[in-house]
This record gives structure tokens, C-alpha cells and sequence, in this order.
């Protein structure tokens, strides 16, 4: 009996023997022609994606803003502007072209000063005085043909005495002709994305008021829709931050020997408080930017305005009067202050509810935290919900793979919100980047990594056949 039991524990001990034996070289064969495969299946690619999520932060307030009918506004068209964002806070027939009057050497400061930034020229560089511009009638300096001054004197009349005949001066010098000057007004407008411009001249004349001969042919007069001029200052402001040297001058002297100084057509300057003429017209935080008027234009103003970190454009045209410009004006930006505000909705470095993290192949840790690039700002109505913030993130469509640097870009995450009482969605998209270094991982570690993904796809793939 104790023989029989010793001969069947040897057999079984063999039978189990021979089964892990059989075990052990089935994993092997299916090691061996499986490792390639498995390692690729092991890292997943980064596909293209888009998530919709709204901000952890949420304020929730409501807040009422007037009509534009409210205002009460006497005039052709008006615009009021945010700059940063370029969000359109006022839009009263703003994109109907009208002729803009002097407003037109916003065009011709914006390109003087850009070559002078780009040292094509300098301020100090000396201008003769050519025909065209002596004969120029209108607003002017009274500059005689064959006269010489420096680029930033005939910049300053251009800028605080409106003075036509210092601009004809400086497009001259710029481009060897008006015309040809007007050609860069013109290409600068489409540029600039502006959709009614159309520039004749340098001044803002009616073609009827230049001199004969230097004309244009085509009999194309001058027009600007308040957007585009809102559009034009916006990129003076932003590109040429330094324009308040020129449009804060109150007065000045443009020759000593002048008995009277010029005097800023902008009575609206925040310095003219103290000014006894001026200082109902004056406005705080205003420091510039140009003033238009004739005939044809009626009285036009392009104003700018900076309260509380945030600066505000306005554009009025086709008033009644010289004052009625800056009355007008004055209700524009008040509504614009009195009502909005710039809000952060999502601060710089923040990650996004369902986007947290991204796969990179071959890296220590494969999932890596992703954040925004910046910060997010929208100017809403004071007192706004922005719990209806919305995100939208698209990851892009490349590979992700080890080494990475922190702050490689990843995809990008817009977010949008409509807010109650405007007409406009605003949008704005930045970029989704790497929050850490992704460090290779060793070759051990993506071997072990392709072995445990492998035939953990293996056996839920059995699993889900019954």
C-alpha cells in the first residue's frame, strides 16, 4: 500500500512538472514573437480631441447694461472699442463709410512713426518743404516751400494742430510723393483688416481742396466707416504705445518766433481740467487722439481713454459742432466705463476639467499634466455671471514622445462666453503646454511596461469573449 501511494505522489509530482514545463515555453514562444507588437501597443499615440469643459472659478452675479438707444446719441455712426481683446463694446452704424475729415492722419502718423520705429528714419532727419505742401490750404502751419524742419516738429502740428500742409510734408518725404504715399495708406488699411477705407490724400481733404496738380486721377474720395477707424487707432495704441509724447502736448511753439503757440484741437485732454475753456470738456484718463472736421465730414473725433487698467477707443462722426464731438464722445466712454470691466475668467498655468493630462510615449510617467499658457481676460458687464465660461480643447494630432521640455506645446483650449445683454460671443485660444519635463524612461522599465500592457490587452480581450 505504501508502494502504490509512493508511486502515484511521483506521478503527479511529474504531471505537474510537465504542465508548468509546457507553461513555461508557451510564454516564451509567445514572448518572443509578441515583444515588438506589444512594446508599440504598450505607448497609445496622441490623437486630435476636443473637450468641452467650464472653469472651476464661478461668480455668479447678473448685471443690466443700457441700449445704445439709451445714450441718446447725435451723430452719424459710433464705435467703442477694447483694444486688447478687440471686443466691440458699442456699435451704432459703425460700419457705414463716411468721409473722416483730419481723422485720415491717424493713417499717416501710424505709418510715420512705424518706418521711425523700424529706423528707416529718424526724428531728427530734416525735411524740405516741397510745393505741394506749401500750396496746402485748410488747418496748416504755414510752411513755405523750400522751408526745413525735423520729421518729429512737422509729427508734432500733425498731431496737436491737425496742421494739413506739415502732413503733406512728411508723406512727401516718406514716399517721394503724396500719391505714392497714399498707396501705403491704402495697403496699410487692408492689412489692418479694414473694410470701407478708402485713403485720397494724406490730410483728409475733400480731393477739391488739394492743390490741382497733385490730385488723384481717379476722383475717389477719402471714406472711413467709425470701425475702421477704431480698428486704426487700435493698432497706433498698440503698437506705438509711446503716442501719447505727441497727443498730450497741450501748446507749443512750432517756431520761436510765432507770436501765438498751437493749441490741441482735442479739447478733451485730462490735463485741460485746469484749463478755463476746456475743463468742462475734459475727461479723466483721456490722452488722446484726433479730431476731423469739414464741410462734407461734419465734426469727427477719434478718442482714447484709460481707467482702472483698462483702456477704452471711441470714434463719433457727423456732428453738429466742434463741442457736440466731445459731448458726444464723452457719453460713449462713460457708457463704456460705467458699465464694463476687464475680467480674468482663467489664470495663467490652469488646467482644464477632462484634459488634465496627456499620454507621451516612452517617458517615466505617461501621463503628463498639461496647463494653459496664459492668463484669459474678456471685458464684461460689471457684475457678470461667468459661470457660462466654456472650454474647448483640441490636442494635437503629432506623436508625443520622450524626452519633452516642460512647456512643449500639446494643443490648444479655447474658451468662449456670450455674455447677458451682448450680442457678441467672445473668444480667445491659448496654447495647452507641458506643466513638467517628461524624462525617457529605461529600457527595462518599457520592457516591463510592453510586457504588463500586452497581456493585460490579452486576457481582457478573452475575458470579453464570454
Amino acid at each position: 500500500m505504501k508502494l502504490k501511494e509512493n508511486t502515484l505522489a511521483t506521478s503527479k509530482s511529474k504531471r505537474n512538472y510537465l504542465r508548468k514545463g509546457v507553461a513555461s515555453v508557451l510564454l516564451l514562444n509567445m514572448l518572443c514573437f509578441s515583444l515588438v507588437p506589444a512594446m508599440a501597443l504598450a505607448e497609445g499615440e496622441q490623437t486630435e480631441s476636443t473637450t468641452s469643459t467650464k472653469p472651476a472659478n464661478v461668480q455668479a452675479a447678473t448685471t443690466q447694461i443700457p441700449s445704445a438707444e439709451s445714450l441718446d446719441l447725435k451723430v452719424r455712426s459710433a464705435v467703442l472699442l477694447e483694444p486688447v481683446s478687440g471686443q466691440v463694446l458699442l456699435n451704432v452704424n459703425g460700419d457705414e463709410p463716411f468721409p473722416p475729415a483730419s481723422m485720415t492722419k491717424m493713417m499717416t502718423e501710424y505709418i510715420v512713426a512705424d518706418l521711425v520705429k523700424q529706423g528707416k528714419f529718424s526724428w531728427d532727419d530734416v525735411v524740405t518743404v516741397g510745393k505741394n505742401a506749401a500750396q496746402t490750404i485748410g488747418s496748416r502751419i504755414f510752411l513755405a516751400e523750400g522751408d526745413q524742419h525735423t520729421i518729429e516738429d512737422l509729427y508734432t502740428a500733425m498731431a496737436i494742430a491737425s496742421a494739413n500742409d506739415a502732413t503733406v510734408a512728411l508723406a512727401e518725404y516718406v514716399a517721394g510723393s503724396e500719391q505714392a504715399f497714399v498707396k501705403m495708406m491704402n495697403d496699410e488699411a487692408k492689412r489692418m483688416g479694414m473694410t470701407t477705407a478708402h485713403f485720397a490724400n494724406s490730410t483728409g481733404l475733400d480731393i477739391a481742396d488739394m492743390p490741382e496738380e497733385f490730385r488723384p486721377t481717379d476722383g475717389q474720395e477719402t471714406v472711413l466707416s467709425a470701425m475702421d477707424a477704431a480698428i486704426l487707432a487700435k493698432y497706433i495704441v498698440t503698437d506705438h504705445p509711446d503716442f501719447t509724447r505727441f497727443t498730450t502736448i497741450q501748446s507749443k511753439k512750432f517756431r520761436d518766433r510765432d507770436k501765438e503757440p498751437m493749441v490741441n484741437l482735442n479739447w478733451m485732454l485730462e490735463a485741460n481740467k485746469n484749463i478755463t475753456n476746456f475743463k468742462q470738456y475734459a475727461y479723466e484718463g483721456l490722452d488722446g487722439l484726433k479730431t476731423g472736421h469739414t464741410a462734407n465730414a461734419g465734426n469727427n473725433f477719434t478718442g482714447t481713454a484709460v481707467r482702472n487698467g483698462m483702456r477704452l477707443i471711441s470714434v463719433v462722426m457727423g456732428t453738429s459742432s466742434d463741442s457736440a464731438r466731445f459731448v458726444e464722445t464723452r457719453k460713449v466712454l462713460d457708457y463704456g466705463f460705467n458699465n464694463f470691466e476687464t475680467k480674468q475668467i482663467i489664470p495663467p498655468k490652469s488646467t482644464v476639467a477632462g484634459t488634465e493630462t496627456v499620454t507621451v510615449k516612452k517617458a517615466k510617467n505617461t501621463s503628463v499634466p498639461v496647463v494653459s499658457d496664459q492668463a484669459v481676460s474678456f471685458v464684461v458687464p460689471k457684475g457678470a455671471d461667468i459661470s457660462t465660461v466654456e472650454a474647448k480643447v483640441t490636442l494635437s494630432n503629432e506623436t508625443l514622445t520622450a524626452p519633452l521640455k516642460q512647456g512643449t506645446k500639446v494643443g490648444t483650449v479655447t474658451y468662449s462666453y456670450k455674455p447677458a445683454g451682448m450680442d457678441q460671443t467672445l473668444e480667445q485660444t491659448v496654447n495647452l503646454i507641458t506643466a513638467q519635463d517628461a524624462e525617457k524612461a529605461n529600457w527595462f522599465k518599457l520592457l516591463m511596461r510592453a510586457i504588463g500592457e500586452f497581456f493585460g490587452d490579452l486576457f481582457n480581450g478573452i475575458k470579453n469573449l464570454f
